[in-house]
């Protein structure tokens, strides 16, 4: 009995010893995926000066904050480029997560015929695309949404990667339950709304992450459609804009307020990245717990 005890008290002292290591492991390698984001907060804050002089640094050698005056240097057209974003973004991950939870769960119903034709044709589009005149073409000329914010929205609403996982994870919702509610008069689309999409929370959480960081880092789209005569853009592409100008005015002869070899533009580079980055990392701790479950029951059921 007791030589049973000594080993039971060993294996449990070892299982503390594993779970000891492996949780250090853990938080130093959570430590190694946190030093780039430190490192860019670092060198933000640091007088452009030193950065060419001694690089990169985490710890600001030569505290300065004149990269973010620059960048909030005009208040009102960064506060209307966040609400623009924030607006495309809520609206756009709303709707767009709707559609593509609509569109997984009739791919997955084994009594829609043309559930495999249409999935082909999704997954075709991952693979081969028109390019970018004639999508242009298309948004201008067709759908005459030059200067319209509708031009940055609608292009997101829908991406076959997110349908196919989608239809992954409804695929693990057993058919009978969709059956059964059939039996008791209920309707396709209360179906969806009612029993669905309750149970695909996970999923939801997940997919509904990718499109809205998709559509917060949304630049291209709005260079494309959105003129520099609209008052307001998306944030990416004002701070793109910001980033752009000072490069110019550091590398031009043009007498400004602002002395060209003073501009702070490997600075200025790190503080469009925090500002651009900030409020994804305060939202992402909301749904993590939701987003590590969808990707591994995604993963799984595929």
């Amino acid at each position: 009995m007791e030589t049973s005890i000594a080993r039971f008290r060993g294996k449990d002292g070892t299982s503390a010893l594993v779970r000891g290591v492996g949780y250090a492991l853990i938080g130093l390698f959570a430590l190694f995926c946190l030093l780039p984001f430190i490192l860019v907060l670092g060198t933000s804050l640091t007088a452009e000066k030193t950065i060419t002089l001694h690089g990169y640094n985490i710890w600001p050698r030569d505290f300065s904050t004149f990269a973010y005056k620059i960048v909030f240097e005009n208040p009102d057209m960064i506060v209307g480029s966040y609400a623009v974003t924030l607006c495309i973004t809520i609206v756009g991950t709303a709707v767009g997560l709707f559609v593509v939870a609509m569109t997984g769960y009739a791919l997955q119903r084994p009594d829609f015929r043309s559930r495999n034709a249409i999935s082909f044709l999704i997954y075709f589009t991952t693979l081969f695309q028109g390019g970018v005149v004639p999508f242009y073409i298309i948004m201008t000329q067709w759908f005459g949404l030059k200067d319209n914010y509708l031009s940055v929205l609608l292009p997101g609403l829908m991406t076959p990667f997110l349908v196919i996982m989608m239809k992954s994870f409804v695929r693990s919702i057993p058919h009978a339950i969709t059956e059964s509610a059939k039996m008791d008069g209920a309707g396709d689309f209360r179906i969806f709304l009612q029993l669905i999409l309750p149970m695909t929370t996970p999923a939801l959480a997940t997919i509904g992450l990718f499109i809205a960081i998709g559509y917060w880092n949304e630049w291209y789209n709005a260079m494309l459609f959105l003129s520099p005569n609209m008052t307001y853009r998306p944030l990416q592409l004002f701070l793109y804009n910001v980033v752009t100008s000072a490069d110019f005015v550091r590398n031009s002869s043009v007498a400004s307020n602002i002395q060209p070899r003073d501009m702070p533009l490997e600075s200025m580079k790190m503080a469009t990245a925090v500002v651009a980055t900030g409020p994804v990392i305060l939202f992402y701790p909301l749904v993590q717990r939701f987003f590590i479950k969808g990707i591994t029951v995604g993963a799984v059921k595929g």
